[in-house]
């Protein structure tokens, strides 16, 4: 039996920063689960840079099923925690059942990937004290704000955490994860 990956996430979440990890590590091997504060289908979005404006446009993304709600998840049955950006992490924060799942990630030691706005979430667990991080880099302020050392690259890879800006930096990403994953979580 594959080891299990959870992907947590909602709506309004970054298409691209969840089916991108999705589809790479099933591709892998690994048994990957989305969960989300509902089990719906979730309405993802597209963020896109054009010239002219001074930030990220935002348009509709892929819709996807949820395979479970925070409320159902076991953080034991799995091996690692992927934490997808986009505006789904700013109210995410907020829901008690996932800072639980988040927490018990982090407690464990266990592989955590996170990019974009998604190191929101592990802020409000504080989990980034004291650590190494990348994001979203108008997120630096709030990962300084949390106890973090901010770092503006690709792919930053502290112990288990894993963190990337955005869905330009996935290759660079994912290859740090998996090398992460493949130690802590091997494929039989």
């Amino acid at each position: 039996m594959a080891p299990k990956v959870l992907i947590v996430t909602g709506d309004a979440a970054e298409s691209l920063e969840v089916l991108y990890p999705y589809q790479r590590l099933r591709e892998e091997g690994y048994d990957v689960r989305i969960a989300a504060p509902a089990r719906k289908r979730l309405r993802f979005v597209v963020h896109d840079f054009e010239p002219g404006f001074d930030t990220y446009t935002e348009k509709p993304g892929y819709t996807w099923e949820a395979d479970l709600s925070f409320a159902d998840v076991e953080p034991g049955e799995y091996a690692a925690l992927v934490i997808p950006g986009g505006r789904a992490p700013e109210y995410l924060r907020g829901d008690g059942e996932l800072r639980k799942i988040v927490k018990a990630f982090f407690d464990s030691d266990k592989p955590i990937a996170q990019i974009c706005h998604g190191p929101l979430l592990t802020a409000a667990v504080d989990g980034l004290r004291g650590r190494r991080v990348t994001a979203y880099p108008a997120l630096e302020p709030d990962m300084q704000a949390a106890g973090a050392t901010f770092q503006d690259a690709e792919a930053v890879v502290d112990g288990t955490l894993v963190s990337s800006r955005a869905w330009p930096d996935h290759a660079a990403w994912m290859r740090e994860f998996l090398t992460v994953l493949r130690a802590k979580a091997p494929l039989g």
